[in-house]
């Protein structure tokens, strides 16, 4: 499946703040001390494990913000699979600026690869059904972004990004507000109406009265096993969708699936990822 890519303006400032922390305050004196300045080389970003790849226009952006001048090629895409001994991409040109942005651009591929391979599983345990595997909130700082893209390329699907693109009711909310019909009710008088509402319940008499009050698109279903599950899904009746959350683990994603929710949610696809062995091959 080929991806549509966000402009590297938009990853640029995230890309960029890597470098300056990577080169500090006087850039790379190794590479000085040791490289002529007239070096060339080429160099392979290699797979060194079975993965489904992410974080190549990240890399090749790194490499890119070092010197405009080095010639890089792109193997192997964002969202497809590579197998170990795989080539992902070729970067030609000064050695020096090869080895100033090497870390980085490894650092953003290896971890955004492991997230796709991770979200690649899921999505597998979910085949035959209708539910969709979905990030949650839970990224790195300032790399959120990145993190989400990566879900995409392993073929999950995005929560939200920021605090402001929905509404999403958590018990917190709840417990402050003082219970579910009370932070429905405030939506109704407040929410714009082009604004999504979700809301997160955890018991079966809650989800009651969100249908009994209405307003929200999306209900949360909150460390329910697999028969509240189901019945949450037979109250709903496709009033709104259903998202599973909490305690999702890989062996349990089938099993969640076939109770019929249309979401199931997942912070350890980002938050657990284990990142995957690249390397830059001189």
């Amino acid at each position: 499946m080929s991806f549509a890519t966000v402009p590297d303006l938009i990853l640029e400032p995230m890309v960029k703040a890597a470098l300056m922390e990577d080169l500090g305050s006087y850039g790379d004196v190794t590479t000085r001390a040791v490289i002529p300045a007239d070096t060339t080389y080429t160099a392979r970003l290699n797979a060194r494990e079975d993965a489904v790849v992410s974080g190549m226009q990240i890399a090749a952006l790194a490499f890119r913000l070092v010197d405009q001048s080095l010639e890089i090629v792109t193997h192997i895409a964002d969202g497809a699979r590579a197998s170990k001994g795989d080539t992902l991409m070729e970067i030609k040109g000064s050695a020096a600026s090869i080895l100033s942005a090497e870390r980085v651009a490894l650092n953003y591929a290896g971890r955004l690869t492991g997230i796709a391979t991770k979200t690649a599983g899921f999505v597998a345990k979910a085949e035959g059904t209708e539910a969709r595997i979905t990030c949650t909130r839970k990224t790195t700082p300032n790399m959120r972004l990145a993190e989400k893209l990566a879900v995409l390329h392993g073929g999950g699907h995005n929560h939200r990004y920021s605090l402001s693109d929905a509404i999403l009711i958590k018990d917190n909310h709840i417990a402050a507000a003082g219970g579910v019909r009370q932070v429905l009710e405030a939506t109704k008088r407040h929410a714009s109406h082009m604004m999504a509402v979700e809301i997160e319940v955890d018991r079966l008499d809650q989800l009651k009265d969100v249908l009994e009050v209405g307003r929200a698109s999306v209900v949360l279903l909150d460390n329910m096993d697999n028969d509240q599950l189901r019945e949450a899904v037979a109250m709903v009746n496709g009033a709104m969708k259903t998202e599973a959350s909490g305690n999702v683990t890989l062996d349990r994603i089938a099993s969640i699936a076939a109770t019929g929710v249309d979401y199931i949610s997942s912070g350890a696809l980002t938050h657990s990822a284990r990142t995957v062995d690249l390397g830059l091959d001189f």
